[in-house]
């Protein structure tokens, strides 16, 4: 609330008439921050899942 109403300053009804989205790229486009992380490669997720396996590894 403190950033709708106050970094913003919308209006009590406006902020939440707001959905998640719109409330996002409201805070975006006050911020900066336009640029979406990359999504990770499958090759990226299968070098995480050999370096931090949800099992414990067997000596």
């Amino acid at each position: 609330m403190a950033a709708g109403l106050g970094v913003l300053g919308l209006a009590p009804h406006v902020f939440w008439a707001m959905t998640p989205r719109e409330f996002d790229a409201a805070m975006r486009g006050r911020l900066g921050g336009g640029v979406q992380p990359s999504v990770p490669t499958r090759s990226d997720l299968l070098a995480m899942m050999q370096q931090f396996p949800d099992e414990a590894r067997m000596a």
